[in-house]
């Protein structure tokens, strides 16, 4: 077998078998295929497309390129989440533990901010002592004494599609649509839930700018997710407007800590909950209303709150801060962003509010970039919210305040102000299931 013959076949359209993935798979991760071959792989893909057998068989080869975590002990219990990435999405923040406290197991693997989005990781870590990193037997036993906890992702977990991710991020090839599938795919699917539900982000501040985009991604990761044996399902959210009112990682530890406390955050509520019903109606088999019925009952009873404070202290931290929030490092500085113009805020550029936070020091450009926990900002008015001149839009927090003014002109471009009122597009779209 060559990958000269494979890189031809699929330049002429022509699909693949599965032990030619594998093959190529296992040749690519091992070293022997070099990035130039796979790179005009990439593109072929990126022209062509793959066949649905095409698709899990990448998948699968990629998840067996490293390590698998094996959550078969817990049977249908298990269920994960994965967001395709937003602003101010805290949301696993409040839907895990939330989960877990009706019976779901949620062995979780997270990541970091990039870019304009969050990183649940580094959320958590403004939890004095939270500990990221667990061994593989520490994992297991935390989740089968309490049931949930959350890591970074392991370091050996789905290599090949790290090496062809970061093949595909210098060659054109990120916005392919089987690739960004399967690359989402092969890491739930190693991370060894047997349900998983997707929150498929549509919008400014989310890879997806369009419904019909957001769609397709979401309908191919369901179907892909159902062939290769794991109960799919996604949700489609709104993030043309950021999510609740914080942006950053203590802010937005902050405003999740209100939901679990029982405060009403209508936004960021509402897809918590659209969240945990599916989750729990996967791995429970409960209908989709009692699903609901019983994550709002959890929700203002304070079990979830419960739960994520023992969460919070089987992997190091200090629970007594959720309790006590005061206890959170604070900014050196903080600036209130001021309405220019009469009107109603129709539309927010999400993804300019995003990168407003970075430009504030409460994100990376590359995933080694330091980050300052306390840097963000909390919305004072979002879309469809009517504001005169010297009302507040927004307050800022950050520890080098030479930021502060190229945030703010960031902040405001991300506006567009009109004198009638906006249309809200939907805050959850609909959900793509096996069936649909």
């Amino acid at each position: 077998m060559r990958m000269y013959d494979l890189i031809k076949k699929k330049r002429d359209g022509q699909p693949l078998e599965i032990s030619e993935i594998n093959w190529m798979i296992e040749g690519y991760t091992n070293g022997d295929i070099p990035d130039y071959q796979m790179s005009a792989f990439a593109m072929a893909v990126y022209y062509h497309g793959m066949t649905d057998e095409e698709l899990a068989a990448l998948t699968m080869a990629m998840v067996h390129s490293g390590d698998q975590v094996d959550l078969s002990r817990f049977a249908h219990l298990s269920v994960d989440k994965h967001s395709t990435g937003g602003v101010g999405d805290k949301t696993s923040l409040i839907v895990t533990p939330l989960v877990a406290s009706l019976g779901g197991i949620v062995a979780k693997m997270s990541g970091r901010g990039l870019g304009h989005t969050g990183g649940t990781v580094d959320k958590l870590e403004s939890f004095c002592g939270y500990q990221t990193t667990l061994s593989p037997e520490a994992f297991i036993s935390q989740v089968e004494k309490i049931g949930i906890a959350l890591i970074g992702q392991s370091g050996n977990l789905t290599p090949a599609d790290k090496k062809l991710y970061a093949l595909r991020d210098v060659t054109a090839t990120i916005d392919s649509l089987p690739l960004i599938a399967s690359s989402i795919m092969s890491k739930k699917i190693a991370a060894g839930a047997k349900s998983i539900v997707l929150d498929v982000k549509v919008g400014s501040g989310s890879f997806n700018k369009t419904y019909d985009d957001a769609k397709s991604l979401a309908e191919k990761m369901v179907s892909l997710g159902n062939r290769c044996g794991r109960n799919v399902s996604a949700v489609m959210t709104d993030m043309d407007t950021p999510l609740g009112f914080a942006v950053g990682n203590i802010p937005e530890v902050k405003e999740a800590l209100h939901v679990l406390k029982g405060e009403d955050i209508p936004d960021l509520k509402e897809v918590c909950l659209v969240l945990a019903g599916e989750m729990l109606s996967l791995c429970h088999g409960w209908s989709r209303e009692e699903s609901r019925h019983q994550a709002e009952k959890a929700l203002s009873a304070g079990k979830a709150y419960d739960k994520f404070k023992e969460w919070i202290q089987a992997q190091g931290g200090d629970p007594s801060w959720a309790d006590h929030t005061e206890r959170f490092p604070k900014p050196l500085f903080t600036h209130t962003v001021m309405a220019p113009q009469e009107g109603y805020i129709a539309h927010m550029n999400s993804e300019k509010i995003g990168r407003c936070a970075v430009l504030l020091g409460a994100g990376r450009e590359k995933k080694d970039d330091a980050i300052d926990l306390t840097a963000g900002m909390v919305l004072q008015a979002k879309t469809g919210d009517y504001v005169k001149p010297g009302d507040p839009l927004a307050t800022f927090y950050t520890n080098d305040s030479t930021r502060i003014p190229g945030a703010e002109e960031l902040y405001l471009a991300a506006l567009t102000v009109q004198n009638e009122k906006p249309q809200r597009p939907p805050l959850v779209y609909g959900i793509i299931t096996k069936q649909e």
